[in-house]
């Protein structure tokens, strides 16, 4: 049973780092969709920075949810003191990150 668990556990671990991937990839493909579309545009090209930064952090931001997730399960079944520790280091770190991510993701809507 304890196999079937931790088997589990690393599938659940894997789908949950390729969805970072994925969707932190179609941000930035769609960002760059986005920016190449007006850049070039004198009237649009602050607007288009605005709206591609903007996709590109809300994928960062859906992306380092999925990728704290995976931490958390990659640490729930018999964890150390070590990776207890490791764990709190890395969704300080990503927590940081997406704070002032949604922060200036916010400050581009209030403008």
């Amino acid at each position: 049973m304890s196999r079937f668990i931790n088997l589990i556990n690393d599938i659940v671990v894997n789908i949950c780092q390729v969805l970072a991937m994925v969707v932190i990839f179609i941000g930035i493909f769609k960002s760059l969709i986005i920016y190449f579309k007006d850049v070039f545009s004198t009237k649009r090209a602050f607007t288009a920075l605005q709206e591609s930064r903007l996709e590109i952090g809300h994928s960062f931001s859906l992306g380092l949810a999925f990728l704290i997730g995976a931490s958390i399960l990659k640490t729930i079944l018999a964890p150390t003191w070590t990776d207890i520790g490791q764990l709190a280091s890395i969704i300080a770190i990503r927590t940081v990150l997406n704070f002032f991510l949604l922060k200036d993701v916010e400050s581009i809507f209030k403008k």
